[in-house]
């Protein structure tokens, strides 16, 4: 590839194989959209029993390009079906966007005590994303051809280490937990046609952010929140997704084992949020 020439993004993905996680709300619904609108057929996964009238809407926007697969990332049997389905539906996964994730407020479902609830948060965002790269490699590893395979995955603000008051330990722990794990796959597979990143977004407008954060607010509360936030706003889910689509694409190469702070400044100054 010429250093001189210029990529058209959209050619270069077209009739590649992406999977999400989580794909069905927020950033992995945006997610889902975009990389459609860039040509690239979209196995999404969601949660079932929870997510079922979202599926079939999602799904009729485009058929012939979609496919919905149910996934627990408490469970290992889950991540390998799904993994296979994904497989047996489209013959490989080119793209794998690690973005399915609970929150201090989200992981109550899952969990009636503390305890418990914490040993879900770091079973579904750290282990869980743990084994869908594990399985993912097994099965993609020796199917790479000149086009780099991508792993994206979700950290959080400042890589997970953000000191935010109020949220759950186990909310960065298991948020910091995928920064390393990236940092480190990255180092295992810098010779190999893998590329891997993890994208760490700031104060996102989705319903997780909202329960966890926006919802316990007043009106007023929450428009003081707001302004003081980088460029005084929420970042949207459609940003998010946008940087995704970059990083799918062949131009993103240089960038294997990044970090991205995608926080419109949030990392670099978190006292925005905290009042520090």
């Amino acid at each position: 590839m010429s250093d001189n020439r210029i990529l058209d993004l959209q050619s270069g993905l077209t009739g590649k194989i992406a999977l999400v996680s989580g794909g069905v709300g927020g950033i992995g619904r945006e997610c889902v959209r975009t990389l459609l609108a860039h040509g690239v057929n979209v196995a999404f996964t969601f949660v079932e029993d929870l997510e079922a009238d979202d599926v079939l809407t999602l799904l009729e926007t485009a058929p012939q390009n979609l496919s919905a697969h149910a996934l627990d990332l408490q469970s290992t049997a889950s991540i390998n079906q799904c993994m296979s389905d994904v497989m047996q539906k489209w013959g490989r996964i080119d793209i794998l966007v690690n973005n399915a994730a609970v929150g201090s407020a989200t992981v109550a479902r899952f969990a009636d005590d503390l305890a418990g609830q914490d040993t879900a948060m770091l079973n579904i965002n750290a282990d869980g994303t743990l084994k869908m790269c594990q399985a993912w490699l097994e099965l993609m590893r020796d199917k790479v051809t000149d086009f780099h395979l991508k792993i994206i995955n979700l950290s959080s603000v400042g890589g997970g280490i953000g000191v935010f008051p109020g949220f759950r330990l186990s909310d960065g722990m298991s948020k910091a937990a995928v920064a390393h794990m990236t940092r480190q796959m990255a180092a295992e597979l810098t010779g190999e046609m893998i590329d891997v990143f993890a994208i760490c977004p700031g104060a996102t407008n989705t319903k997780m952010f909202q329960s966890s954060t926006l919802d316990p607010m007043t009106p007023d509360q929450r428009a003081a929140f707001t302004d003081a936030l980088p460029k005084h706003r929420l970042i949207e889910p459609a940003e998010i997704a946008n940087i995704i689509v970059f990083l799918a694409s062949a131009l993103s190469t240089p960038l294997h084992g990044a970090v991205l702070d995608a926080s419109m400044g949030l990392g670099v100054h978190p006292g925005l949020m905290t009042g520090n």
